[in-house]
């Protein structure tokens, strides 16, 4: 009773104090943000994200900005609030995981002011599948974002799987943590920025991605920081100052909650992107292709090897071949022209390599400086096009500044006027932009299958770390991670062939590199190079079917009435992987398995595998294992 009369007094209180606290909420119920200012502590304002029993899911203790002249944070009064507005994402995707794209949230703006009357408004959309917030503001002419006080806070003991900030390339691994403290990433110090996305385990199997989409031009990107705090984490702008040029939007702050299927499935990332700016996509088309790099490194600098590859790819009948670094010096009887030739001869669209160059630049592969200019770069984008190439993969940017970030966009609408894809590598992370300019068909921004050049790292983390992929990375968009490394390069690996077939299905990428040398294609069995035949690389729908970060994952994924499904085991123990076909469309028909053989390099396929009845399946893996399932 003492409890409870407390309670009603301390509520009393905040009402005679002006405490305001306004709701958005999600169409289905199952998730509200409140919006709460606190008269007791100078106004700071907070945002609470719970669930539809009103339970505590996530909290923003912090929100704010500061400008060079006005300050949005502390003794804030809340204006007013708009009334609920219905926001209906309906739309299709050339890339991804969904071809058709289809969101409900209900958004509100809320108006608050500072000490000295200027405003701030900030939007809240409660998705069904997530919360999504942005600031918005006006200012004088010369004034400046300066920072951000968005503050998540992960309360020591919560597990959350979050990788370090590397502005050139975001590519660390995503190792698991409970109390948000650095650990040394091979040579590199330890830090504590983080970089999005960052998932978090919250109560009873919830799970909270958080990210950030539509980043325009003049925008920076964003990060974590949680030095000052090791349970919260700030949200630092890559670059110290943004101009608001009289006013200033920043880019969605956004959280994808529910279970990991929720997670896994969503599409919000893409949904708070602009829609497509490309008037005609007809000659944006997803696709595999041949990559030379993971084998021969400069191998694109000999005429010779470069036919291997267009070879491999024409008799793959996959679609393109990447012609990579060191083009510009190709020799041993021809040059890139000659081999551009002879791809199109061969039925096969070729792409080719660019340097930045505005990044790593001493030592670094050419071709440099082709693309900096405007000007310059138009004439090399009309030179591709007339020639035959179809698409470019450009490499080696220089972090989330908002002139890198321009630059981007700069090249994705300068390619598509020339009708060329884009390839984005050693890159920021994918924020919408495959639904802004459908011609970025893919993004690295991961650690892949090329660090077995480069250190033995991958080795001992990658069967974990593919596991992990995902539940994080490619929840956000296109993966360019080029999987299936059946042999070695310069380092070992220790995954299963299962393992490394499954990844073609698990990992998502418009274009889908594959890596390894022509004879390793050809001396796999019949039944596997006929699937890396027909296996498509863009998606009508994608599930996830059973797993957790790191253990083990199995997905589904639906082509036309075709189910590709497959599953890996994370672990360094055999693992038996089960799931059920409930939730697919129609699973039935002839079905392929193929999974562990007796040992790592062999497998187990069963060409007549006969469907359980009901719907239950059970596949035994080796340690660091996989199988694929495909229901036509």
């Amino acid at each position: 009773m003492k409890q409870n009369t407390f309670l009603l007094v301390w509520l009393a209180l905040l009402t005679a104090c002006g405490q305001v606290s306004r709701q958005t909420t999600s169409p289905d119920g199952a998730l509200s943000a409140t919006l709460v200012t606190e008269p007791a502590h100078d106004n700071a304002v907070a945002i609470r994200i719970t669930d539809a029993r009103d339970s505590l899911l996530l909290s923003i203790p912090t929100i704010g900005l500061e400008t060079d002249r006005q300050r949005f944070a502390d003794n804030l009064r809340l204006l007013s609030v708009s009334t609920p507005v219905q926001v209906t994402d309906d739309y299709t995707m050339i890339t991804g995981k969904r071809t058709h794209c289809f969101n409900q949230g209900t958004e509100r703006a809320y108006h608050l002011a500072n000490e000295a009357g200027d405003t701030l408004t900030l939007t809240i959309r409660a998705y069904n599948d997530g919360i999504a917030f942005k600031y918005g503001i006006r200012a004088a002419q010369g004034d400046s974002v300066a920072r951000e006080l968005t503050t998540y806070l992960i309360p020591e003991g919560t597990t959350r799987w979050i990788q370090g900030y590397d502005a050139q390339s975001y590519e660390r691994l995503y190792t698991p943590s409970t109390d948000g403290k650095a650990t040394r990433f091979g040579w590199r110090p330890p830090t504590q920025e983080w970089a999005y996305p960052a998932l978090v385990e919250l109560p009873e199997s919830r799970f909270a991605l958080i990210t950030e989409s539509n980043i325009r031009r003049d925008h920076c990107g964003s990060l974590l920081d949680n030095e000052a705090d090791l349970s919260r984490y700030q949200v630092r702008y890559a670059d110290p100052k943004q101009p608001c040029n009289g006013a200033w939007e920043s880019p969605w702050r956004v959280l994808i909650i529910g279970s990991l299927s929720t997670v896994v499935e969503s599409t919000l990332v893409n949904d708070l992107a602009d829609p497509n700016k490309l008037a005609d996509t007809s000659w944006i088309i997803p696709g595999t292709a041949a990559w030379i790099y993971w084998a021969y490194n400069h191998g694109s600098d000999n005429y010779q090897i470069v036919k291997q590859y267009i070879d491999l790819a024409a008799r793959m009948k996959w679609r393109y071949d990447l012609i990579d670094a060191e083009w510009d010096r190709m020799g041993n009887g021809g040059n890139v022209e000659d081999a551009v030739r002879y791809a199109l001869s061969k039925g096969v669209k070729p792409m080719i390599w660019y340097n930045s160059s505005i990044s790593w630049l001493e030592g670094a592969p050419t071709p440099q400086f082709r693309l900096n200019d405007p000007a310059k770069r138009d004439r090399e984008f009309a030179w591709l096009d007339s020639i035959g190439v179809v698409g470019a993969k450009v490499d080696f940017f220089a972090g989330d500044q908002a002139s890198t970030m321009n630059y981007y966009i700069d090249l994705l609408e300068d390619a598509a006027r020339h009708k060329l894809m884009m390839n984005f590598l050693g890159a920021t992370l994918p924020r919408g932009w495959q639904r802004t300019y459908p011609n970025m068909m893919t993004v690295e921004a991961v650690y892949g299958a090329e660090w077995y050049n480069n250190n033995r790292m991958l080795t001992n983390a990658a069967a974990a770390h593919n596991a992990t992929l995902p539940f994080t990375r490619n929840v956000v968009g296109s993966m360019d991670y080029t999987p299936g490394t059946f042999t070695d390069s310069q380092n070992p690996h220790i995954t299963t062939h299962g393992h490394e077939l499954a990844l073609q299905v698990l990992f998502e990428s418009a274009l889908q590199h594959r890596p390894d040398r022509p004879e390793t294609y050809y001396n796999l069995p019949e039944a596997v190079q006929h699937l890396l035949t027909v296996l498509p690389t863009v998606w009508d729908d994608t599930l996830l079917l059973s797993g957790y970060p790191g253990t083990d994952v199995v997905m589904a994924r639906r082509s036309g009435n075709a189910w590709y499904i497959a599953g890996i085991n994370g672990t360094n123990e055999p693992r038996t992987l089960s799931f059920s076909l409930d939730r697919l469309t129609s699973p039935a028909g002839k079905a392929l398995l193929i999974k562990d053989g007796a040992d790592s390099t062999s497998f187990d396929i069963r060409a007549d595998y006969t469907l359980p009845t009901d719907k239950q399946i059970t596949v035994a893996c080796l340690p660091r294992g996989g199988f694929t399932l495909i229901i036509e």
